[in-house]
C-alpha cells in the first residue's frame, strides 16, 4: 500500500509540475509578442524621426544656415593653440602644419557640397514613402465608421503590397495615437475599434449676396 500510496503522490506532482512550465511556456510567449511589437513601432517611430531629420537637414541647407561641419571645425579649434604654446620651440612644425591645412582647406566644400548631394537625394527617396503612422492617421481620416487593428491592417496591405504590416505593429500604433489625443478607442463586446480624432469642422456659410437692381 505504501508503494501506490508514493507512486500516486510522485504522479500527482509531476502532473503539477507539467501543469506549471506549460503556464510559464505561455505567459513567455506572449510577452516576448509584445515586446517585439513595441520594438517594431520603436524602429518605426525611429525611421520617422529620421526621416524628418534629413528633411530639416536639407532645408536647413537650402535656406542657407549654419551646417555641421563648421560647427566640429569650431569644436576642434581651441585644441590648436594649446598645442602651440605647449611646444613654443617647434615654430617650423606649426609654419608646415598651417600651411598644409591651408592647402587642404578649399577640399571642405566639395566635400560639403556631395554631402548636401547624398542627403538631398536621400531626403527625395525617404518623403515619397509614408511612415506606418501616416498610413494609419490617414486611413482613419477616411473611415466614417469605427475600425479595428484587423480590418486597418488588411486594408493597409492591400494598399501597400510592397510593406510588411502587421496586427500587431498596427495595434501598437494605434495605441500610441490614443495616448497621444490623435485616435479613439471604443469597445465593442470583447472588440477594440479606433477612430480618428480629427474633427472635420463645417465651413462658414457664404453670405449671401442681395440682387442689385438697376
Amino acid at each position: 500500500m505504501s508503494e501506490v500510496s508514493s507512486n500516486s503522490q510522485s504522479t500527482e506532482l509531476t502532473s503539477q509540475y507539467i501543469a506549471q512550465v506549460t503556464g510559464d511556456l505561455e505567459c513567455n510567449a506572449k510577452e516576448q509578442e509584445r515586446v517585439a511589437a513595441e520594438v517594431e513601432a520603436l524602429q518605426e517611430q525611429l525611421r520617422a524621426l529620421q526621416h524628418d531629420h534629413t528633411v530639416l537637414v536639407h532645408m536647413q541647407d537650402a535656406l542657407g544656415g549654419p551646417g555641421p561641419a563648421p560647427e566640429a571645425e569650431a569644436a576642434t579649434a581651441p585644441s590648436v593653440p594649446h598645442q602651440a604654446s605647449a611646444e613654443p620651440k617647434q615654430s617650423k612644425v606649426k609654419k608646415a602644419a598651417a600651411t598644409s591645412a591651408k592647402k587642404s582647406a578649399p577640399k571642405k566644400p566639395a566635400a560639403k557640397a556631395s554631402s548636401v548631394k547624398a542627403s538631398s537625394v536621400k531626403a527625395s527617396t525617404t518623403a515619397a514613402k509614408p511612415t506606418l503612422v501616416e498610413l494609419i492617421r490617414g486611413h482613419l481620416e477616411k473611415q466614417s465608421e469605427p475600425r479595428s487593428a484587423a480590418e486597418i491592417t488588411t486594408a493597409l496591405t492591400q494598399a501597400h503590397p510592397d510593406r510588411s504590416v502587421k496586427t500587431t505593429v498596427v495595434r501598437t500604433t494605434l495605441e500610441g495615437l490614443v495616448a497621444k489625443s490623435h485616435a479613439h478607442r471604443s469597445k465593442q463586446g470583447s472588440s477594440v475599434f479606433y477612430t480618428t480624432a480629427v474633427t472635420s469642422e463645417p465651413a462658414p456659410a457664404e453670405p449671401q449676396q442681395e440682387a442689385v437692381s438697376d
